[in-house]
């Protein structure tokens, strides 16, 4: 069982960040059941992406949208420190393997994404010298470290349709194929019909017989 698998959440001993952060990790911790380094990671970059766009977070509506490039503790530390969520359908996972996030301001379309500094693990121990361990190093320091010394913020234009990818509720329709409903404009023409992606050949599953 790994160090943060052991983390007692009742106690959250390693919670020594200032409010309002201190607020987020508790949201998060609660929900992993332990606090770890990409909690505190996702936690910073969602406040420091609301600092950059002006807008006051976490959010009530839906005018932030975020793409998290790996899933797991870090996106819920986004989540709670935003208020995007992939349930909420302001936030969507591209799925790079990075610790890293793009904070979208829909209404303005400027973007800002967000990496932690390539240092920032050597930094750590400077923050934290009497960690018990590395692990630990990280999880005190990342509360702690001024954002300067953290993240990387790289303004960017998106590649991809925001408003497509968002689309419009209730937009529904049916694949000629296999008879399956399709929701959020995801729909394709394929030999002249309306299909869903998979029926036309993007899939990531097929079906046993037997």
């Amino acid at each position: 069982m790994s160090v943060d698998e052991q983390f007692d959440t009742t106690s959250l001993q390693w919670l020594i960040a200032p409010e309002p952060l201190a607020e987020l990790l508790r949201r998060s911790s609660a929900m992993h059941r332990h606090l770890c380094p990409r909690q505190v990671l996702g936690a910073r970059m969602g406040m420091y992406a609301g600092e950059l766009l002006g807008l006051k977070l976490p959010q009530t509506n839906k005018r932030l949208y975020v793409f998290v490039e790996t899933d797991g503790c870090f996106a819920d530390g986004v989540s709670v420190a935003t208020g995007c969520w992939l349930g909420r359908r302001t936030m969507r996972l591209i799925d790079e393997g990075k610790v890293a996030a793009t904070f979208v301001d829909t209404l303005t379309g400027q973007a800002w994404r967000l990496v932690p500094k390539p240092n920032s693990r050597e930094l750590a121990h400077q923050y934290a010298p009497e960690a018990r361990s590395r692990w630990h190093a990280y999880l005190i320091a990342y509360q702690l470290m001024p954002v300067t010394d953290l993240l990387v913020a790289q303004p960017v234009t998106l590649t991809v349709d925001l408003k497509a990818i968002i689309s419009r509720n209730g937009i529904r329709t049916t694949c000629e194929r296999c008879g399956e409903e399709i929701i959020n404009a995801r729909e394709v023409i394929y030999d002249g019909q309306v299909v869903c992606r998979t029926c036309a050949g993007d899939r990531y599953y097929v079906v046993r017989h037997g």
